[in-house]
Parts: structure tokens; sequence; C-alpha cells
């Protein structure tokens, strides 16, 4: 199945629900995805590409060092289907010259991806699935790459500061 390099190019916000919207675009720059994901996943991914470093490890810090203590490294991570408005990933690691798929959701195997500095790619076949991204469905990104990511630092802070621990509490 061919793939096409990516890489993130911003995570936004949808008008409507405020759900984050991760941006993925190729090489060119002429070809969009857009995968809606939770706003945890968002700020683990948006941590990383800022270089936000806490005294602890985070969850995806925490798998990246579990993995590389077993000897295995993330190799890349393919969008590798899109089923029913759901897309689905895989991790792909390679240990001692074999490589194995693992199962994932697009936000977290990005987030890995960034970790590792592994290479990002989306099946054509996702491409051509996916409903084209339209800028107005989101706000002004709020995390991008390149120019604008000083002045988007400020807005990503900002939804930071804002939010409320109480909401993120799991219940036993």
């Amino acid at each position: 199945m061919k793939t096409v390099p990516m890489f993130v190019h911003a995570i936004t916000l949808d008008r409507d629900s405020n759900s984050p919207i991760l941006i993925l675009k190729d090489g060119s720059g002429t070809r969009t995805l857009a995968i809606w994901i939770g706003l945890l996943e968002a700020t683990a991914i948006a941590t990383e590409l800022e270089s936000l470093e806490f005294a602890r490890p985070m969850t995806h810090d925490l798998a990246l060092n579990l993995l590389e203590a077993a000897g295995a490294r993330i190799a890349r991570i393919v969008v590798n289907d899109l089923k029913e408005n759901t897309y689905h990933a895989e991790v792909i690691l390679e240990k001692d010259g074999e490589f194995m798929a693992v199962d994932a959701r697009p936000s977290d195997a990005v987030a890995l991806a960034l970790r590792a500095e592994a290479d990002i790619l989306v099946n054509e076949e996702v491409l051509e699935k996916a409903q084209p991204f339209e800028e107005r469905t989101a706000k002004e990104p709020v995390i991008m790459q390149g120019d604008r990511k000083e002045q988007d630092q400020e807005k990503w802070n900002k939804i930071l500061e804002e939010l409320d621990p109480d909401a993120f509490k799991y219940k036993m």
C-alpha cells in the first residue's frame, strides 16, 4: 500500500464543538488530513511540539521509555484506515531487525512519533476517503509549526491555564 509522508502542521479547534483538530500535511503542503482528537491527546502533541519538559514522565514519554528499556524503537507510524468516520493507525516497532505493528489511535501514534522522531505516514487510500478539510471549520490555529509559533504559543498557554483539573480526574 502506498503511503504519503506527512508532518504535524497544526492543532486547531473546531468552531462548533471546540474539539481539537490535528492537522497533518504532506511535504508540498498540498494535501491535508484533519483528525478530530481529544484534549488530552492534543496536549500531549502540543507539549512535544513546544519542547516542554516535565519533572516526571508523562504517559507517552513512559511508553517510549518502556520500549527503549525493552530494546525496541518506534520505526514509524501509519494512519492506515478510515472506518465509520474513525481513523485508525499503527505504530511500527523494530527490535533486533524484526518489525511489529501495534494498533493505536492516530493521536497517540502521532504523540509517540514526535517523541521518537519517527516518520508519520498516511495510506493513500485514507487520504482519498477523507473529506477535504475546510479552514473555516476551525478557529485560528492554536499551535502551529513555523512562523506563527510564538503568536500561537500565547493562545495555547491560555487554553491550558483555563483547563479545569477536576474534568480530568478518573472516577473509581
